[in-house]
């Protein structure tokens, strides 16, 4: 198993509990996590990014992942830019759930 492999699980725990601190348990995180896994799966990975287009994410009033990102996202997994599509999809991931030190931070 390698360390990025290890780290993931991590990820997404510290991301879990965070949100479990809102009092709801998140199936969003599920969601990144299968898309992040399936990247050379580009229908399945396009299947994720729809049903994250239909959750709604409070912080950015707006979907989880809107049309225009999940479109990105696509092209590059067709172009074989999976580093930049992995990319893209932790922005929206970022966006949903921002690291503890950026979220008590108001506007800048």
């Amino acid at each position: 198993m390698s360390d990025e492999s290890a780290a993931e699980p991590e990820k997404y725990e510290v991301l879990r509990r965070r949100l479990k601190s809102r009092r709801r348990d998140d199936p969003a995180l599920d969601l990144f996590r299968k898309a992040e896994a399936n990247l050379g799966d580009v229908p399945a990975v396009d299947r994720i990014l729809s049903e994250l287009g239909r959750c709604y994410n409070p912080l950015t009033n707006g979907p989880i992942v809107d049309l225009a990102t999940r479109r990105a996202i696509i092209e590059l997994l067709e172009a074989g830019k999976l580093g930049d599509a992995q990319r893209l999809l932790d922005r929206c991931l970022t966006l949903y759930a921002p690291p503890a030190d950026v979220r008590g931070q108001g506007p800048v």
